[in-house]
């Protein structure tokens, strides 16, 4: 997809520290767990990013202060010119028109007690400024449409749908102020594997439509490789690999990003002869107490003692293939190729 030269979405040195704290009357802070640890991207107007890493890496806590449902604790969120870190009140109200959100858990993210018809116009109550002119229930008709659902049945309850079609009215619900990005935090991680696809065929028939740029968090990398025209990999709250869906996928440099791509699963078993399975020892550090350093070395088997001591640069690699269009955090970053079974 073609991108504008200006981002729509730019995010700078982004820091978000929980305190740990001891006692109850008198809370005393003992430390901090460093969930997002100095994160940078960039998106464009029609584009696609994707957002991967094991669980616990930080990639829901980038979602909700892309959203500032959390408050950073440094950095910045940019959307044409204004910090949305620092917005409260009508002006980050304002900016919410044009950023929108599709949650993780359709059966969580949809009140029980309302209809369809409530839930896909409820933000023309908080934005009675974008109250379509034809009326709020001709528009939840056509966006139930749009999605690919009865538009008939705007006065069920959620309970009286599948999992897929809950999470097609939250998608309803996300772009019912038309909004320019939206943040999809695991939109298809609780459904079945045929539903899966049936909602990312429907989103990418969105943003052909509407332009839509989406930053899409997943831990499946399959998944993510179709949706995405670039991928940032995160561990232990850092981006340690960012380019495109070919570079990342077919020749990373990070020894974390082949290592998860070594472990996707090969749907024809001739094609694991012609891969090299990558186990990683031990676990993932705490994020209240990463390493010095690297925050991979501990598990890497790469790392030597410049590993600990000197924490490495996200920046542009040269491989076998000329110029990487892509950045790695390694002070040992080799290109090494991918072998796919398709």
């Amino acid at each position: 997809m073609a991108t504008a030269a200006e981002p729509i979405l730019q995010v700078n040195g982004l820091v978000k520290h929980f305190p740990l704290t001891q006692g109850i009357l008198f809370q005393k802070q003992i430390g901090a767990v460093k969930a997002v640890d100095g994160v940078s991207f960039e998106l464009h107007k029609g584009e696609t990013l994707g957002l991967v890493g094991e669980s616990g890496c930080g990639k829901s806590t980038v979602a909700k202060l892309l959203m500032n449902l959390e408050r950073a604790t440094k950095g910045q969120v940019m959307y044409k010119g204004q910090d949305i870190s620092k917005l409260s009140g009508g002006a980050l109200k304002a900016v919410r028109r044009n950023i929108q959100m599709v949650f993780q858990d359709p059966y969580t993210s949809l009140n029980p007690r309302m209809t369809v018809a409530d839930i896909i116009a409820e933000p023309y109550a908080i934005h009675p400024e974008a109250k379509p002119k034809q009326g709020a229930k001709k528009r939840v008709q056509e966006l139930l449409e749009l999605v690919g659902l009865n538009p008939e049945h705007i006065n069920r309850y959620p309970h009286q749908f599948s999992g897929g079609q809950r999470q097609r009215i939250g998608i309803a619900r996300g772009l019912a102020l038309n909004p320019e990005i939206i943040i999809c935090d695991e939109p298809v991680s609780a459904l079945d594997v045929s539903v899966q696809a049936q909602v990312i065929n429907l989103m990418e028939k969105l943003q052909g439509e509407f332009g839509l740029s989406y930053v899409f968090i997943a831990h499946d990398l399959s998944i993510v490789r179709h949706i995405s025209d670039r991928v940032a990999v995160m561990y232990l709250g850092k981006i340690v690999e960012i380019g495109t869906e070919t570079e990342i996928y077919d020749h990373p440099t990070h020894p974390y990003t082949q290592a998860l791509l070594s472990a996707v699963p090969v749907p024809d078993p001739t094609g694991r002869d012609n891969r090299d399975r990558i186990i990683l020892s031990g676990d993932v550090p705490s994020p209240a107490n990463p390493p010095s350093g690297c925050r991979f070395r501990t598990r890497c088997w790469k790392a030597q003692e410049v590993c600990a001591q000197e924490e490495p640069l996200l920046q542009l690699r040269t491989g076998m293939h000329g110029p990487a269009l892509h950045a790695s955090a390694c002070h040992f970053a080799e290109e090494k190729d991918i072998v796919h079974a398709h």
